[in-house]
């Protein structure tokens, strides 16, 4: 096959490994010369593409391109920009077509979640029926842990062990402080509708009187006497009692807690913080001095304690993606088999991407404990290898050494093009 140029594109809420994919991406391109001319990445995402608005990596210094694999962030910008079905969007999808024809781009990798994976699904599909030679390939990412097939979402393992070790050191504060002061501390987690995040902060603690003492994952129902119940006895019990909570917590008519009234770029609801929500219910039923955070953007951007289990995995999809499009695949994302616990090892699998567009995957009803409050060993065996070892950037003058590209256009070939 003649060469041809590949186009790399970031999408959605970014993660603190999803630069060591691009990097990853970046540098098996770079061994593949006789197949692969030059490497693009997108300017935010699919707008980007649409814009026509290209990224020349090899304008980059090289040795900023190797600090990606440190770096948190989307270095070459992402976007909560959805495109809807083909009926709908068509022109938009012809126009990513386009832009990748004039610029001889046989190779798009889209590194995203459950919308990216549907979004590159399309677009391989479009290619198809307009007849252009267009390999279509989605990368595995998303600190929710929700793709569909894989064992687990590159960005997860970072997030996982952030808001454990948060849980932990958070919970020794105020068990120090309890007998005086604060007596319930809540935790404000991602997690919309699949409670992963909240899980792993039951790594914290490994007997019944250890935080966290309380989970409440989006997969159950919201009690509210039986959550004030739990509270009291924890208090009663430990003498503090911590509460980590899902974003996503819903009552018994299936509405969010936190539900704000309107909706995100993607059609979500857009919730407007359960962890107050939550504190306000202690105070108003038990009187206990509380203090509630929310890890929101902290917890998905903690490059400097990140997994190096996930580190591993973020950049072998990325690796794996560029294979795949050379071997001739389409339609299709690189994800994870797990073939052990301790050690953790895996493989890499092929699967189809209308296997992964909009399935969403749920905590196991077996990885929550009976109660609902918490996770069962199942869960734990899952869990702990995906946050082990740890992946330091490297430090100067007392902060991580991270980096920002200059991320240099290209010249457009097409007409302007608006994007609404």
């Amino acid at each position: 096959m003649p060469r041809a140029n590949l186009l790399y594109a970031q999408s959605g809420g970014v993660t603190a490994t999803i630069n060591a994919t691009a990097a990853a991406v970046i540098e098996t391109a770079a061994k593949h010369p006789s197949r692969i001319d030059r490497v693009y990445a997108a300017k935010n995402g699919i707008l980007g593409a649409l814009r026509e608005e290209l990224i020349d990596v090899r304008l980059e210094r090289p040795d900023a391109l190797r600090a990606l694999k440190h770096t948190p962030g989307g270095a070459f910008g992402s976007c909560r920009f959805k495109l809807k079905s083909l009926e709908q969007d068509r022109p938009h999808y012809e126009r990513v077509v386009a832009v990748c024809a004039a610029h001889n781009i046989k190779y798009f990798l889209y590194n995203g979640g459950n919308d990216s994976a549907d979004t590159t699904h399309k677009l391989a599909q479009i290619a198809q029926q307009l007849g252009v030679e267009l390999h279509c390939i989605g990368v595995p990412k998303t600190i929710d842990n929700d793709l569909a097939v894989t064992d687990v979402c590159p960005g997860f393992g970072s997030v996982a062990k952030y808001i454990a070790i948060s849980t932990l050191e958070a919970s020794l504060d105020v068990m120090s402080m309890a007998e005086s002061s604060t007596k319930v501390f809540v935790l404000e987690v991602m997690g919309r509708h699949a409670g992963w995040i909240a899980a792993a902060a039951g790594l914290a603690g490994k007997s019944e009187n250890d935080p966290p003492h309380i989970i409440l994952f989006p997969e159950v129902v919201f009690d509210r006497a039986r959550f004030v119940a739990a509270v009291k006895d924890a208090v009663t019990r430990a003498g503090y009692c911590t509460v980590v909570v899902s974003e996503g917590l819903k009552d018994a008519s299936g509405k969010f807690l936190a539900e704000a009234g309107t909706k995100d770029a993607f059609g979500h609801a857009q919730l407007g913080g359960v962890g107050p929500a939550i504190a306000e219910i202690v105070r108003a039923e038990l009187g206990y001095k509380f203090h509630w955070a929310v890890a929101d953007y902290l917890q998905r951007s903690a490059r400097h304690i990140a997994s190096r289990t996930d580190l591993l995995v973020s950049s072998k999809v990325g690796e794996a993606a560029v294979k795949l499009a050379l071997d001739g695949q389409n339609d299709v994302m690189p994800v994870i088999k797990r073939l052990s616990d301790r050690p953790y090892k895996f493989r890499i699998e092929v699967a189809a991407l209308a296997d992964i567009a909009n399935h969403e995957r749920k905590m196991p009803a077996n990885f929550i404990r009976e109660d609902g409050f918490g996770i069962t060993a199942a869960a734990r065996r899952y869990l702990a290898p995906l946050i082990e070892g740890e992946a330091y950037p490297p430090y100067k003058d007392g902060m991580p050494g991270y980096v920002q590209l200059k991320r240099r256009l290209i010249a457009k070939k097409l007409p302007e093009y608006l994007v609404k």
